[in-house]
């Protein structure tokens, strides 16, 4: 059981993480900056970079942001873990923070690597690629009023899982905190 669930554990954050990547570097290589393309009319692909988190808020400084991105990566590495060592954690809990911790290594990768690679900024200080619109009402000048953020993959692996955590799993989540010791 220990050996499936970090596989799967494993396996999610790898192919999530590459997904991610993937889609962000093809963005970057095929978009010009602020450049967006219709896909459906309620579905559009953007090349945006923000500073920020997801769906471009700005908390903090931009080293904090990072630094603390890696710090919860390095405690949902440790959480999954104990929640595999202890072998009472439902495989859909695990996956949930496997997806987690996915989104939040993806944006990592561009905090930590894209400021140097792509030649704007010092190591850390990259900003994240968000390419993904949805802009689903709209007013009668044609303007977005309902759900204007541009989001990548990494962020809607947080935001779908969280989600799922809180409708579906949120006794796991209960029992996983506990101070109760249960072998």
């Amino acid at each position: 059981m220990k050996q499936k669930q970090t596989i799967l554990f494993t396996a999610i954050v790898v192919v999530m993480v590459l997904l991610d990547q993937a889609l962000k570097l093809y963005i970057h290589a095929h978009f010009v900056l602020g450049e967006a393309r219709e896909v459906f009319p309620f579905f559009q692909l953007c090349y945006i970079e923000n500073d920020g988190m997801a769906f471009g808020i700005e908390w903090f400084n931009k080293i904090f942001l990072t630094l603390f991105r890696i710090v919860a990566v390095g405690i949902l590495g440790y959480y999954a873990h104990i929640l595999i060592h202890r072998q009472q954690t439902r495989t859909g809990y695990l996956a949930m923070v496997a997806l987690v911790t996915a989104g939040a290594l993806g944006n990592i990768i561009d905090c930590v690597f894209y400021g140097k690679w792509f030649g704007y900024a010092d190591w850390f200080y990259g900003r994240v690629i968000d390419m993904l619109y949805f802009p689903l009402i709209h007013n009668a000048a044609g303007e977005c009023i309902f759900f204007q953020p541009v989001f990548n993959l990494a962020d809607s692996c947080i935001t779908i899982a969280v989600i799922c955590i809180l409708i579906w799993f949120r006794k796991d989540l209960d029992n996983s905190l506990s101070k109760k010791d249960e072998k």
